[in-house]
């Protein structure tokens, strides 16, 4: 079991921009390293990423299922890097109740800085 206590809801995962499936590592597809920094995962310190599928789009791996993993230093600094992105063209972000994109990258910073 992993150490995710909450489960990342798709368009925070959207926002956290996972990498493509096509040309990604064998151990980062597999979960086996974090598939943003590459070091290699544990049940403690690993983040599931949840199931996804490739998009039409990649040449070699249309619709193959993936399960990527995160450790938490990785996803911590995704989901902040997130936050300018989004956040910064986002009219509702100005809301504190208007955007749950904002708010779930902001939940996933805080629960995997360290």
């Amino acid at each position: 079991m992993t150490t995710s206590t909450t489960e990342i809801p798709p368009e925070v995962l959207a926002a956290l921009a996972l990498p493509a499936l096509d040309g990604l590592a064998e151990d980062k597809a597999a979960g086996r390293t974090c598939v943003w920094g590459g070091e290699r995962l544990t049940t403690e310190t690993a983040v599931e990423l949840g199931e996804q599928l490739a998009p039409a789009d990649s040449e070699n791996v249309i619709g193959q299922r993936w399960f990527p993993r995160s450790c938490h230093r990785h996803l911590a600094e995704r989901a902040h890097a997130g936050m300018f992105t989004h956040c910064w063209d986002c009219d509702r972000c100005d809301d504190p109740d208007g955007c749950e994109v904002g708010r779930g990258l902001y939940r996933v910073l805080r629960e995997h800085r360290r």
